[in-house]
């Protein structure tokens, strides 16, 4: 689930993967292709603003939606890549890869 793939990445000295731009967009989608998996991204859906932000609590200056996303309207917090590399918010309960940046 989320919040064990966001331990694992701190145990490791890191934090989730946040793509910034395409590039590291793309660079993340690389590895849910090679896995076959989506994955969770370090970003979470902020309860004060209704917006979603990086697990800092920043705003985001990249994202890159699936067609007709987020969707969830609060009740999906979390957010996985497809194997597009576009993104999709998601319940946090589910078991998706875990991609860590350090």
């Amino acid at each position: 689930d989320f919040a064990s793939a966001l331990w694992s990445c701190e145990q490791a000295g890191g934090t989730l993967a946040t793509p910034m731009n395409e590039e590291e967009n793309k660079a993340i989608m690389d590895i849910v292709k090679q896995y076959k998996q989506y994955a969770y991204l370090g970003i979470k859906h902020c309860e004060t603003s209704g917006q979603f932000t990086d697990i800092t609590g920043r705003s985001l200056s990249y994202t890159k939606w699936h067609q007709r996303e987020p969707n969830g309207k609060g009740k999906e917090k979390c957010v996985e890549m497809y194997m597009d590399g576009s993104w999709k918010d998601k319940k946090c309960n589910i078991n998706r890869l875990t991609i860590c940046e350090f």
